[in-house]
């Protein structure tokens, strides 16, 4: 057992962790776990457990069966692969996603299917080696893992470095890290292959993983300052007699757009994993400043009078004065920024007749923008105390109208584009909310 205390005690470290992980998911039903990480895990404690077999066999060659070597070495090996190929696909999870186009896919996982082939063939040609420490295997098989193993360690890098804007800003160090000590740990162990720390750079990327992304603990934390925001937006929604649907279709068409944009290759240096996930999070704080709105005005049957227009428009500037004496002390200052920008400015206007400032074009913040076609398609879509819901033929038209006038006009194609999408968000939440 001398050669293998390594891989028993990695081994006890991830299924404390995969113990922890399961546990905690079970019992904060309400956090969404990534099912690449489970695999992950899963199949990491699979690879150390066989890691540790195999150093063991490879010392008792005299009394261990061959085949038996053999096949721990298989499955060591195969697994092995399969951490790299799952790390890889996890850190497409996380930034931008998978792509879309076939033909990527299969050359994606094409190396991965063929060096498992060639494992599986050449695995009885293992060359059994003495060193000064411990034994080690090497031969076809082995050569091959090292080279996928390398393969897609450095794609998972380049892929990293490319969509380094899709990763939250605290936590590109972290992942940096874990990255950088899983590679180095790997590369280690094919230049010097008797030094078997291959159990090492599985732990160590599980645990980067776990502490930095996929602690259901700190995911929990999250989703109640989510939940809490959207509850206090709601409450300050259903002052107009509105049920609270109004704030939940306009974050889904928020994101919507967002994304759309981020996939079409605009406002890339903008839009950002944590400048998206900061819009998420203010979008439901936009009409804050209603609050300050006397009932009579925002329930008004009829239309209001100049003067109670004018208060009504206040609550855009009123919106940003209470965002920023009620966050003013939050430490996440890029979030208090984008609450209080979509606030005040998601009434502007592309061509500078909005309020409350007569921002025009770019002088709009891009986070305002997005809200103010959300804002305007959700209020013409609904019914409300002073008429009814418009048909949704007449809601895109009202867009439309609007391309250059109210609107910035690419953010209007790109609405356009996907009204199909905008459709079954609308009618999901309203049936919901009915």
């Amino acid at each position: 057992m001398e050669q293998c205390k390594l891989q028993i005690g990695c081994l006890v470290v991830v299924l404390y962790i995969a113990f922890n992980y399961f546990w905690e998911s079970r019992r904060i039903k309400k956090t969404q776990r990534v099912r690449m990480f489970d695999n992950l895990l899963i199949t990491s404690i699979f690879v150390l457990v066989f890691d540790g077999m195999t150093a063991y066999t490879i010392n008792h060659l005299d009394t261990v069966p061959e085949m038996v070597n053999q096949v721990a070495h298989l499955l060591f090996l195969t697994g092995l692969d399969v951490v790299v190929f799952l790390v890889f696909l996890y850190v497409l999870t996380i930034t931008e996603g998978f792509p879309k186009n076939r033909m990527w896919c299969v050359l994606l996982y094409t190396p991965f299917v063929l060096n498992v082939l060639f494992a599986i063939i050449n695995i009885g040609s293992l060359e059994y080696r003495k060193g000064v420490i411990t034994n080690y295997s090497m031969g076809p098989s082995v050569y091959t893992c090292f080279a996928i193993v390398a393969v897609y360690i450095m794609i998972t890098l380049i892929i990293f470095f490319r969509r380094w804007n899709y990763i939250e800003r605290h936590k590109r160090a972290s992942v940096i890290l874990y990255l950088f000590v899983f590679s180095a740990t790997s590369i280690y162990q094919m230049v010097f292959p008797e030094a078997l720390l291959t159990s090492l750079a599985v732990t160590i990327v599980i645990v980067g993983i776990y502490i930095n992304q996929e602690n259901p603990a700190v995911k929990e934390l999250s989703h109640y300052h989510d939940e809490m925001v959207m509850g206090f937006a709601t409450l300050v929604e259903k002052r107009d007699d509105n049920t609270g649907g109004h704030i939940h279709r306009t974050s889904l068409y928020v994101e919507l757009l967002a994304k759309e944009l981020r996939k079409r290759g605009y406002y890339k240096e903008i839009l950002t994993k944590d400048y998206i996930d900061n819009l998420l999070m203010a979008a439901p704080m936009h009409d804050i400043g209603k609050i300050s709105v006397p009932d009579a005005i925002l329930q008004k049957p009829g239309k209001l009078t100049d003067e109670e227009f004018a208060i009504m428009k206040s609550h855009a500037e009123e919106g940003g004065r209470i965002i920023r004496e009620t966050f003013g002390n939050l430490e996440d200052r890029q979030y208090m920024e984008m609450a209080y920008q979509v606030a005040t400015f998601h009434h502007e206007k592309w061509n500078g007749n909005g309020y409350p400032r007569h921002l025009k074009e770019m002088d709009i913040p891009l986070c305002a923008r997005i809200m103010a076609v959300s804002d305007v398609f959700d209020a013409v879509s609904e019914k409300r105390c002073y008429r009814d819901a418009m048909p949704m033929d007449q809601c895109f038209e009202i867009i439309r109208e609007g391309n250059g006038k109210d609107f910035e006009p690419l953010l209007v194609e790109v609405f356009l584009d996907v009204r199909e999408k905008v459709e079954v968000l609308h009618d999901s939440v309203t049936c919901k909310t009915n």
